[in-house]
């Protein structure tokens, strides 16, 4: 049976499933497995003598269809055990082997549950985001140009070194920054055509979540100038676009004008709305370019008009997937198909290679698809998603606005007015994300490399020898090297890392843990309460405390302690990295630095090193967290329960082929959600109310 047949079958198989028909054959299990951990080390601070934690009450549990009416809940329940949060460190540890087999059960009611609702949330209809909307235009009319300057593509090649089509990153590239660097290479674009505000990430998410991106009325007048502003530039031309011959050019035979300008818009109609144009739509166009060259408009003119009003349509600007007919999830159909695997990797409109195969029938073939894939993998458009998912993905957009104390740190400042070294940090990590996405390396790569891309100002940074001149703040000449020093290698000891979590003059251990829980294993915690106070200046007589101690009295807090005893092992683990990411032993006090720590309460560690190691002990709970990321980039919307089988089997591939990266998102094309129209169902809420974050915090 192919993937596709499965995928098929399984969404038949929903209409029989209802979570009332799940739970009788499993009250067996809830009764011998389930209730007796709930009550031997859970009801006590969850439903015994009135006492509701977190608004979990687990005497209303009663039973199986109890767990998996609510989703959410349950897999809450399933994280806070998974990652050995509950019982609280107070409580006595449940015996060996009852955790495992615990969440074994639960994750199988999961699955059961998340079947039984017959589909996967909606992603709302949404319009192109700024990044989707240059990428497409550009496409549409094969412009040699930008549409417009794009700061939110952080990093620039100027030496031409991406070329996935070889497989191999070069071992010297050079590479610039619109943000961080001297703008004296600004790609060339349409002259007088400014963009629209960026859309900025969601929190804890992308910029492409279509809850996010409305349209309001003054922003569609807004696309509408914009429209009218790129086909009258003064470099719109035949220099600068590439359809210009095929489409602005008039017909040589003037008799035939109409039948020309109908076939000429059939197919740019196509392209633009990704699927075949209505026939009454197209009539539509035609008559607006006729009616235009009746009025005495040059013919060019007249299918530039044409241009502007497509490129303002909604049918241009939206992105969605039509409602399934019933109330079960159906699967795309090919252009559809084609619409959301050239977003997730190209971030742009589909090329004429996959609206073929849709129109055939062929593109929802798992063998044609996956072949698709990885064509798209190997074109250079793959840059765009190099240049979207990954500085979100590690929110790298922080650095930015990341000001380390001049007075205490001016080596960071080398050049008048403000240029600063963390230009060259920003650029290391997204390089080795091409570099395993190019190469097909192991994910786990993002956690601890051997390898990395340094200039000659990060190699003094961190402290290596080096003759070269430091270079910047134009462009930046990166080498690649071997790294032996485990203190370094993948992305969360990087010095932009380091010095983005950190404030002017100190470290900040709970948003570097923050970021950790977040970035690598998709568990970001919930925002402090609001009358929590900063951490105090150091008082007179203080000086000789260390941070972990300064921070004694937040972790006193009933309302604190929770967020603490989950973040602090992971943000006190970089305590060796400054503010600066340059590594210390000792604070300026004089005063030892303690970096020790344990992980999910299992794996004891202390220093960052053995902390990199303990996360490769979890290794597999990263890659289901990068799984989830990739998904939800994917999607365009959030990741729910009921995407809770697909990420399993998702991981399980990975695993199985040494976490390549490629192998993750050919699973993610391939799988039942990324595949299939919703059915319009929305997400189970929470019955409790609160997230897994408000409810250890509680305890």
């Amino acid at each position: 049976m192919t993937n596709r047949q499965r995928i098929a079958c399984w969404i038949l198989t929903l209409v029989a499933w209802h979570p009332t028909g799940i739970c009788y054959a499993d009250d067996g299990v809830f009764a011998e497995v389930v209730r007796p951990v709930f009550q031997q080390s859970c009801v006590k601070c969850h439903g015994r003598d009135g006492k509701v934690k977190g608004k979990v009450d687990l005497l209303e549990i009663g039973g199986t269809a109890d767990l998996v009416s609510d989703l959410e809940r349950l897999e809450t329940i399933i994280d806070v055990l998974d990652e050995h949060e509950m019982p609280p460190e107070k409580e006595p540890e449940l015996k060996p082997g009852v955790r495992e087999q615990l969440v074994l059960e639960l994750r199988k009611l999961l699955h059961a549950g998340a079947t039984a609702e017959k589909g996967y949330a909606p992603t709302p209809i949404r319009r192109m985001n700024r990044f989707q909307y240059n990428n497409a235009v550009v496409d549409l009319l094969k412009l040699k140009v930008v549409v417009f300057p794009l700061p939110e593509k952080m990093m620039r090649d100027r030496s031409g070194y991406f070329r996935p089509e070889t497989g191999k990153m070069p071992g010297r590239l050079v590479v610039s920054s619109r943000q961080l660097g001297k703008s004296a290479l600004i790609e060339p674009r349409l002259a007088g055509v400014g963009p629209f505000p960026q859309d900025l990430r969601a929190e804890h998410g992308f910029d492409n979540r279509g809850d996010h991106l409305t349209l309001s009325p003054m922003l569609m007048e807004a696309f509408f100038k914009l429209s009218r502003r790129i086909v009258q530039s003064s470099n719109f031309d035949k220099r600068t676009v590439g359809i210009w011959q095929e489409f602005f050019v008039p017909p040589a035979e003037k008799e035939k004008i109409e039948s020309e300008v109908r076939e000429r818009l059939r197919v740019f109609l196509g392209r633009a709305f990704r699927q075949p144009v209505e026939k009454g739509l197209l009539e539509s166009y035609v008559g607006y370019v006729m009616g235009q060259l009746k009025s005495g408009k040059e013919f060019p003119g007249a299918m530039k008009e044409a241009v502007s009003a497509v490129l303002a349509s909604p049918q241009f600007l939206y992105l969605y997937d039509k409602p399934s007919e019933g109330n079960e999830a159906e699967l795309l159909n090919g252009y559809e198909l084609a619409s959301r695997l050239s977003f997730f990797l190209w971030g742009s409109i589909p090329d004429d290679k996959l609206l073929e195969l849709a129109g055939s029938g062929k593109l929802v073939e798992p063998e044609v698809l996956v072949e698709q894939v990885r064509r798209m993998l190997l074109d250079r458009k793959l840059k765009r998603f190099c240049d979207s998912f990954p500085a979100q993905w590690l929110q790298l957009e922080r650095i930015i606005s990341s000001l380390p104390d001049e007075t205490i740190y001016r080596d960071f400042y080398y050049a008048p007015p403000n240029y600063r070294t963390s230009m060259d940090m920003m650029m290391e990590p997204l390089l080795l994300f091409e570099t395993v996405l190019i190469e097909n390396r192991s994910i786990l790569e993002f956690i601890d490399s051997d390898y990395a891309y340094r200039t000659p100002r990060l190699r003094k940074w961190y402290g290596e020898p080096t003759k070269e001149r430091l270079g910047g703040p134009v462009t930046l000449n990166f080498k690649r090297q071997p790294v032996s020093d485990k203190r370094h290698g993948g992305v969360i000891t990087n010095a932009a890392v380091m010095t983005m979590t950190s404030g002017p003059d100190e470290t900040k251990p709970i948003t570097r843990g923050a970021w950790i829980a977040g970035v690598i294993f998709n568990d970001p915690p919930e925002p402090p309460p609001a009358d929590v106070p900063p951490l105090e200046p150091q008082e007179e007589g203080a000086e000789n405390l260390t941070i972990r101690e300064r921070f004694a009295a937040h972790r006193e807090r009933a309302d604190c302690a929770g967020c603490h005893a989950k973040l602090d092992p992971l943000g006190f683990a970089f305590e060796n990295f400054d503010p600066v990411g340059r590594w210390r032993e000792k604070y300026e006090n004089g005063r030892q630095v303690d970096a020790s720590g344990t992980l999910f309460r299992r794996h004891r560690f202390s220093n960052v090193v053995e902390f990199k190691q303990a996360i490769l002990e979890e290794k597999d709970r990263f890659t289901r967290a990068f799984a989830e990321h990739l998904l939800s980039f994917a999607l365009g919307r959030e990741i729910t329960p009921a995407d809770s089988p697909a990420l399993d089997e998702l991981v399980a591939q990975t695993i199985s082929d040494d976490y390549r990266i490629r192998t993750l998102i050919e699973g993610v094309v391939q799988s039942a959600p990324f595949v299939s129209r919703s059915s319009g169902i929305s997400r189970k809420t929470s019955s409790s109310g609160e997230s897994k974050s408000a409810i250890t915090e509680k305890q």
